[in-house]
């Protein structure tokens, strides 16, 4: 997939979606930047003792995404993004810089699956997630439901919607 201008992914989903597995994969296979919004939570939260209040980690992402479209690099971003507020700032990242950009969104409709998931990782904690507000979408995006499917299938899947949703997008 050659790219003439450089291309945002945005990644959106809930803890234990497969979302950053997901970001990862498609990351390594386009040669893209990956940037996760946990890590820089973790770094704020455990080195600086930071007590986030609020979008300084999804602040700080937009800043380093905008840098490196800024040079050409493409970039996956990776993050719960659960109000169409921020997901509008991450697309407004792109728009100001002249890029395209795509929303993928990454769920877990097997509930029972999704609660497996997070208690095998310990953190968050299911109830914890269930609490976590999730706006509906009020744009079109990718839907990846990993449900059920291993990884290489969801990778396959969202490569071919991303080719095709990138060949749309680019043809317009």
């Amino acid at each position: 997939m050659e790219n003439k201008e450089p291309f945002l992914f945005i990644f959106s989903g809930l803890a234990g979606s497969g979302k950053s597995t997901l970001a990862q994969n498609i990351s390594k296979i386009l040669n893209a930047v990956y940037l996760r919004i946990d890590t820089i939570d973790n770094v704020l939260i455990e080195q600086y003792k930071f007590n986030l209040k609020g979008g300084e980690s999804y602040n700080l992402a937009q800043r380093i995404i905008e840098d490196n479209l800024k040079i050409g690099n493409n970039i996956i971003s990776d993050q719960c993004n659960p109000w169409n507020m921020t997901r509008l700032a991450f697309n407004n990242v792109a728009i100001k810089n002249n890029c395209k950009y795509m929303n993928i969104e990454i769920i877990c409709s097997d509930k029972e699956e999704h609660k497996k998931r997070i208690e095998n990782r310990g953190y968050p904690k299911w109830e914890e997630i269930n609490k976590w507000g999730y706006e509906q979408w009020n744009e079109e995006h990718i839907i990846i439901d990993t449900a059920n499917k291993t990884i290489e299938e969801c990778t396959k899947e969202l490569l071919e919607r991303i080719n095709n949703e990138k060949n749309r997008i680019c043809n317009k």
